[in-house]
C-alpha cells in the first residue's frame, strides 16, 4: 500500500505495501482512462542507496520530476511518475512544461540529483532534491518553492502497482487516497482520485487551475492521484516509502549443470535454449498480514521523515563515498574534470544497476525506450542479459570492484540452463528466462569472464564444462541463431571471436582440473574455427573495396556470394550480404583471435569508417550496422513494434560504446586512445548519464548530432565500456584480453 499523510506543515509522505482494497463510496467517471506508456527512456539520473536494506530505485526524468520507481527488485516498476503542477487559482501548468529544467549532481561522489524548475517568465522557481533512505525502502524529495504571486503546488502520483500501468483502483479514506491492484495498493493523501485523461486531478487542474472534482473512488483503470502540497515557509519534504508482506528471497546456492549433447538443427532455424533455469525462482519471506503491511508502510515513511532529509541525504551520499573509496582511483590519463567525473559516475551507475535481493543481477538499463514503454508488464531493458553482464563485469574489474564482477559470474552460473549448459538470452533478476533466443556469444563470454577472474576451481569447472560442451556440441556452430545485435542469424565474426576465446579459456580450465581430453577437443575446435573465420565472414567481392573486408555476418558461410536477406526493424529487404558491415569484427582483435595489424582488419576499419562513421560536434561515432533501423523515426517519434520490412520508417543512430571498442583496437595497434575517451565523455546527458545512442548527421528538427537520443539512458554497457577503455588507455593495452588466446593466435 502506498500511504500519504500530512504529518506536519510542509511534510507529505507516501508509502507502499501489499494490502487489499477497501470499499468505494463515490465513483469517478471515465473508466478505465487513457493508458499512457512509461516515460521517455533518456533519464537524467538513477538513484538508490548503496545499502541492501533499501530495495527501491528511482529515476530522474530529463524533462523534470521522477520517472519509474522500482520496488522490490530492479526489474519491477511500482510507480510510473511523481510529478508537480503549479496553479495560480485560475490556470495550472505542469512544472516541467512551464519551466526550464536543469538537472545537477549535488555530490560528485554520489548518485545525488537536484532539479531546478525556473518558470520561463520568472514568476516562480521550484527545486527538488532526490535521495533514498539507506535504512528503509523510501524515496525522498526535498522541495523548495518561491513565487512572485500566490501559487498552489500539487504533487501528481501515477502508480503502476504490480508492474502494470492499468487495473489500479482507488478510493478516498479521510485524508488518504488508496490505490490497489490485486494484493498491492497505494495510499496518497490528496484531494482527488480519477482516471488519466478523463477524471484525474491533472485534467481537473488544467481546466481552470482548481481541483473542483474530488472523487472518493475510482474503479479499476489507469489511476492518477493528486495531492495539494502544504508548504511551510516555501518548503516541504515528500517521502515515498515501500513495504511488502511478501518480499522476494534470493537463492542460496545453484547446483552445477550437467552437460548435454544438443540435437542437430539447420541454419536459419533458431534453436532455443532449454526453458528451465538452474536458478531457483523467487521465494517470499514469511510475512505479516496485509494490515501489518499497511502499518509497516506508514512506519517506513514516518521513520524516514522523522530522521529528516538532511540526515538521510548525508547517509545516502556517505554510502556511495565509502563504495568509491574502495575502488581504484580514476586513471591519471583522464585529463579533464568531465572525464574524471564520468569515471566516478560510471562506477556508481554500474553498482546501482545491481539487484539487492538477487546479487550479481545487473540490469541493462532502468528504462523502457520507444515502444518497449508500452509493454505491460515491462521489459526488456531492465532485464539481465548474459552479454551485457559480461560487459558490466569487465567494467567493474576496471573500476576495482572485483567482488561485484565475481557476483555477476556467480549469477550467470545460477541462471545457466541445467538441461544443456547454455545461458538465457535474457532473464528476470530472479533467473526466470524472459525471451527464448539463443546467442552463442552469450554462452562463450561467461567462460572468458571466469578465466579473467581466475576462477578455475572444481565447481566453476562444472559450469565451464557444460557451456563449452554446448558450444562444441551445437552442430551448426559457430553459426548462431542470433548475433549480438539480436535480429539476425548467421556466421558473425564478433560471435565467432567470442566462441573461439571461450573455448581456449575453457581448455585451460579443463587442464587445471585434469581433463586433458576435453582440453584437446576444445582447442581443436577453436583452432579450426580460427583458421576458417575469414572463409566464413571476409568478402573479396564486396562493393565497398577492392580488397577483402569483414561483413556483419553471412547467411550461408560464403562471403563472396551475393546472398540476400531482410535487415529487419523497418530496414530494406533483399539486401546483398556483402553490402552489410558492422564493427563487430574488432572482437577478433580484442579477444586475441587475430593480430591488430592484420591487413584484412585494417581494410575493414576503413570500410566501416566510410560506411558507418559520422563526425559530430562531440566527436566521431559509428552506426552499429549498415541500414540499421533500430532507433527513432525521421521526425524523432519512437521506434515501434511491427514496422513493415522495407518501410524505412526508423533509423538507428550512433552508438558511443563503439568508440570504446575502437579505442581498444587502437591500443592493440600501439596507438593512443585518449581521443575516444574524450569523445565518450562529451556525449553525457544532463546528469552525467551515458546513452545507448546519440543523434547522427540526420537528426530531427532541433536535435544536435552527437547528443543523446531517446534511447535507453543510462545504458550499463556504455558506462562499463567507458571504464574499461579509460583503464586500458592508462595501461596502454587491453587489460581484459585473455593472454592465453592472444599467445596462441595473435602474437
Amino acid at each position: 500500500m502506498a500511504y500519504v499523510q500530512l504529518l506536519s506543515a510542509g511534510v507529505l509522505t507516501l508509502a507502499l505495501a501489499g494490502v487489499p482494497a477497501a470499499g468505494s463510496v463515490q465513483q469517478a467517471p471515465g473508466a478505465p482512462g487513457v493508458d499512457e506508456q512509461y516515460l521517455p527512456a533518456d533519464k537524467s539520473g538513477i538513484g538508490t542507496s548503496h545499502t541492501l536494506a533499501s530495495k527501491v530505485w528511482f529515476t530522474v526524468q530529463k524533462e523534470g520530476g521522477l520517472g519509474e520507481i522500482y520496488f522490490p527488485t530492479a526489474d519491477a516498476p511500482s510507480a510510473r511518475t511523481l510529478d508537480f503542477v503549479v496553479s495560480d487559482g485560475r490556470t495550472a501548468a505542469r512544472a516541467a512544461t512551464a519551466a526550464d529544467v536543469r538537472t545537477t549532481i549535488t555530490d560528485e561522489r554520489s548518485l545525488s540529483f537536484r532539479q531546478t524548475f525556473t518558470e520561463r517568465h520568472g514568476r516562480w522557481r521550484l527545486t527538488a532534491t532526490y535521495a533514498s533512505d539507506p535504512a528503509r525502502a523510501t524515496v525522498l524529495v526535498d522541495v523548495n518553492f518561491a513565487g512572485r504571486d500566490r501559487y498552489d503546488l500539487f504533487a501528481v502520483y501515477d502508480p503502476a502497482l504490480a508492474n502494470t500501468r492499468g487495473n489500479d483502483s482507488g478510493r478516498t479514506a479521510r485524508d488518504t487516497l488508496l490505490a490497489t491492484d490485486g494484493a498491492t495498493a497505494s495510499a496518497f493523501v490528496a484531494k482527488s482520485s480519477g482516471f488519466r485523461g478523463t477524471s484525474d486531478g491533472w485534467t481537473d487542474l488544467l481546466d481552470n487551475g482548481r481541483l473542483d472534482h474530488r472523487y472518493t473512488s475510482a474503479g479499476a483503470g489507469n489511476l492518477v492521484q493528486t495531492a495539494a502540497v502544504r508548504l511551510h515557509r516555501g518548503h516541504a519534504t515528500l517521502a515515498l516509502g515501500f513495504a511488502s508482506t511478501a518480499l522476494p528471497t534470493a537463492p542460496a546456492t545453484s547446483p552445477a549443470p550437467r552437460p548435454a549433447r544438443v540435437a542437430a538443427t539447420t541454419p536459419g532455424a533458431a534453436q532455443k535454449s532449454a526453458t528451465g533455469s538452474n536458478a531457483p525462482k523467487a521465494g517470499v519471506t514469511a510475512g505479516p498480514t496485509s494490515g501489518d503491511a499497511a502499518a509497516m508502510a506508514v512506519t517506513t515513511a514516518t521513520a524516514s521523515l522523522r530522521r529528516g532529509f538532511p540526515a538521510i541525504a548525508r547517509d545516502y551520499a556517505s554510502g556511495w563515498h565509502a563504495y568509491l573509496d574502495g575502488l581504484k582511483r580514476p586513471p591519471a590519463t583522464l585529463r579533464t574534470d568531465r572525464e574524471r567525473q564520468l569515471w566516478r559516475t560510471s562506477a556508481l551507475v554500474l553498482a546501482a544497476a545491481e539487484d539487492k535481493t538477487y546479487r550479481g543481477a545487473f540490469v541493462a538499463a532502468p528504462a523502457m525506450p520507444w515502444a518497449f514503454g508500452t509493454d505491460d508488464p515491462s521489459g526488456p531493458y531492465h532485464l539481465v542479459w548474459s552479454r551485457d553482464l559480461y560487459q558490466v563485469a569487465t567494467g567493474l574489474v576496471a573500476a576495482g570492484d572485483v567482488a561485484g564482477a565475481k557476483r555477476a559470474l556467480d549469477y550467470l552460473f545460477q541462471v545457466q540452463q541445467a538441461a544443456d549448459g547454455s545461458f538465457p538470452q535474457n532473464s528476470k533478476v530472479d533467473g526466470t528466462p524472459f525471451w527464448g533466443g539463443l546467442q552463442l556469444d552469450e554462452v562463450a563470454l561467461p567462460i572468458v569472464l571466469a578465466h579473467q577472474l581466475g576462477r578455475t576451481d572444481g565447481t566453476t569447472w562444472d559450469h565451464i564444462r557444460a557451456a563449452a560442451d554446448f558450444l562444441v556440441g551445437y552442430e551448426q556452430a559457430p553459426w548462431s541463431p542470433q548475433e549480438r545485435w539480436e535480429n539476425q542469424s548467421g556466421w558473425s565474426p564478433g560471435t565467432i571471436a567470442a566462441e573461439i576465446a571461450g573455448l581456449v579459456c575453457a581448455a585451460d580450465i579443463a587442464r587445471r582440473n585434469g581433463d586433458a581430453t576435453r582440453a584437446e577437443r576444445y582447442l581443436a575446435t577453436a583452432d579450426d574455427w580460427q583458421a576458417r573465420v575469414k572463409d566464413w565472414t571476409l568478402t573479396t567481392t564486396g562493393p565497398y573495396s577492392d580488397r577483402p573486408y569483414f561483413l556483419r555476418l553471412t547467411k550461408d558461410g560464403n562471403p563472396d556470394a551475393g546472398t540476400t536477406y531482410t535487415i529487419g526493424d523497418s530496414g530494406p529487404v533483399n539486401v546483398d550480404q556483402r553490402r552489410v558491415v558492422d564493427p563487430s569484427f574488432l572482437e577478433l582483435v580484442r579477444l586475441g583471435v587475430l593480430p591488430a595489424d592484420d591487413p584484412d582488419i585494417a581494410n575493414s576499419v576503413r570500410v566501416v569508417d566510410a560506411q558507418l562513421g559520422v563526425r559530430t560536434p562531440n566527436g566521431f561515432f559509428w552506426h552499429r550496422a549498415s541500414f540499421d533501423g533500430f532507433g527513432e523515426q525521421a521526425d524523432g517519434s519512437q521506434w515501434e513494434y511491427g514496422q513493415p520490412d522495407g518501410s524505412l520508417l526508423s533509423r538507428g543512430r550512433l552508438w558511443p560504446l563503439l568508440s570504446g571498442e575502437r579505442g581498444e583496437y587502437e591500443l592493440a595497434l600501439g596507438q593512443p586512445a585518449q581521443r575516444r575517451v574524450t569523445d565518450m565523455a562529451h556525449v553525457t546527458g544532463p546528469g552525467g548519464m551515458l546513452p545507448e545512442q546519440v543523434w547522427d548527421d540526420q537528426p530531427p528538427r532541433g536535435k544536435i548530432p552527437g547528443t543523446p537520443t531517446y534511447s535507453a539512458t543510462p545504458l550499463a554497457w556504455t558506462h562499463a565500456q567507458f571504464l574499461r577503455l579509460a583503464r586500458d588507455a592508462a595501461a596502454g593495452r587491453i587489460l581484459e584480453q585473455p593472454a592465453i588466446v592472444a599467445d596462441r593466435y595473435a602474437r
